[in-house]
């Protein structure tokens, strides 16, 4: 029973849900969240009880591939059965739909787009060259969409929407190599397999050059000052770095890509910060 409950918080991943949770309260943060606390609370619920719905529901699609790239994964050793995966899954999806409800149109309307995203991924997009990719990226960078969408405003947070979802394809076709064996023998059509490893990372450095190109707008536009360009800087070479480290170890790139995401955040909260006060 232990075993069982374990294998069922592993499947939510909690520390995803918290992360993914913190994205969308630093989209209403840069926003501007003002008297709107309990919308942005709401959005911030409903984006960490998704993920963890999504999560279970990739596992449940994915416990063939786990066993050969994850055997540790729940399903595979033993932990939680596939139909019990299910079951958890839907539980989470209908407490997700129960959040959103309860939020402003603009923002129950990017829930439902995001709802249909999360299964349709691994179930027609997953195996299909770089759409997978694409779809994880648009669902990391309307995070921040959604919780601007929450407190009624989307434009500090489009910007930030499309630079997370610039460098997440980049970090995704990084995860891609480091699973290519299994993917392969399950007969997905991931970008590595259809177009090969190098070539693929050559792809994920382009996009996340764009990326990077792109990030001083918000300073060069004045939405954010001397200070953000700092921090976005420090960010940008993060992720660059973990790009080029990606074509001699994927999984230690996939890791350190991370850090360089989560300060590229933090670089929209410092120059909203240096606005408030």
């Amino acid at each position: 029973m232990q075993d069982t409950l374990r294998g069922g918080l592993e499947l939510a991943r909690p520390a995803n849900c918290v992360a993914a949770g913190a994205l969308t309260a630093t989209g209403a943060f840069v926003a501007g969240i003002g008297e709107a606390v309990v919308p942005a609370a709401l959005a911030v619920a409903t984006t960490a009880v998704a993920v963890a719905a999504g999560n279970a529901i990739n596992d449940y699609f994915d416990r063939d591939i786990d066993a050969i790239n994850r055997p540790d994964r729940p399903i595979p050793r033993g932990a939680v059965s596939p139909r019990g995966a299910l079951v958890l899954s839907a539980a989470l999806f209908v407490l997700a739909i129960g959040f959103a409800a309860l939020l402003p149109l603009a923002a129950l309307a990017i829930a439902a787009v995001n709802l249909v995203a999360l299964v349709t991924y691994t179930t027609v997009f997953k195996g299909t060259p770089g759409l997978g990719n694409a779809l994880v990226s648009y669902l990391v960078g309307s995070t921040f969409l959604f919780g601007g969408a929450a407190v009624g405003s989307l434009d500090a947070p489009l910007v930030l929407a499309v630079l997370a979802a610039l460098s997440t394809f980049t970090r995704e076709v990084i995860k891609d190599v480091e699973d290519l064996a299994g993917d392969r023998e399950e007969g997905l059509r991931t970008l590595p397999v259809a177009i090969g490893a190098r070539r693929s990372l050559w792809v994920g450095v382009a996009t996340l050059a764009v990326a990077v190109g792109v990030s001083p707008l918000p300073y060069l536009l004045g939405t954010f000052g001397a200070v953000y360009l700092v921090v976005v800087a420090v960010a940008d070479a993060a992720m660059l770095y973990a790009a080029y480290e990606s074509f001699a170890d994927p999984a230690a790139a996939q890791g350190h890509f991370k850090y360089g995401t989560f300060l590229a955040a933090a670089a929209f909260v410092v120059g909203r910060l240096v606005l408030v006060v």
